[in-house]
């Protein structure tokens, strides 16, 4: 009988764990794409980097109603574009920066359904100056993966000032014409920065 109380125990001590267990398992699945994308672009692995980005999601936000008005081509074209352009611009910044990286850490992600918010920390240890900069990742569910959509930096969204400064202002001058026309520009432009 007492062998028999122990093994009940244990099976309610297992079946009460288990949502314990199971959340460390979801956290990771947030932060591993995070991670994933930080690793690729210090490592000159931005292709790797940009299969973590949610697109779709990029792009709706960035364009709002003008997306679903878009064609297919200019929609995907856009993607390319942005993705390209993203890589050529922002990694190798990101990069120097992280040429005196000395540790991350990431809070645990706050998840609400389809969605998650995920903050870090990157410790910066430069000669001159010891550095500590606070992110904060907004994450999207696709399928059973989670993109990296947005990344805030001093509070500042990424996405939010390339809609508002570049994408915004060209949909207003000359719609999908004059906003992919300026994209292939600046990528020609750009010709000479590899996305590896």
């Amino acid at each position: 009988m007492n062998a028999r109380f122990r093994t009940f125990s244990l099976l309610a001590a297992l079946t009460f764990a288990l949502p314990a267990l199971a959340a460390p398992a979801a956290n990771e699945a947030v932060v591993k794409p995070v991670k994933t994308v930080v690793q690729s672009v210090r490592y000159e692995k931005d292709l790797k980097a940009l299969e973590n980005f949610g697109g779709e999601q990029q792009g709706r936000y960035l364009l709002g109603e003008d997306w679903d008005k878009a064609t297919k081509a200019q929609r995907t074209e856009f993607l390319q574009l942005f993705h390209t352009l993203f890589a050529k611009m922002a990694f190798p910044k990101v990069r120097e920066n992280f040429k005196n990286l000395a540790s991350i850490t990431y809070d645990a992600p706050d998840v609400n359904g389809a969605e998650a918010k995920l903050g870090s920390t990157i410790f910066i240890n430069h000669p001159l100056k010891k550095q500590e900069m606070k992110l904060k990742y907004t994450m999207a569910k696709d399928g059973t993966t989670w993109k990296v959509v947005d990344v805030e930096v001093l509070g500042d969204s990424m996405l939010k000032g390339i809609r508002d400064d570049q994408v915004r202002p060209l949909m207003k001058e000359g719609g999908w014409d004059a906003l992919l026309g300026a994209m292939r520009k600046k990528n020609q432009e750009l010709a000479s920065v590899q996305v590896k």
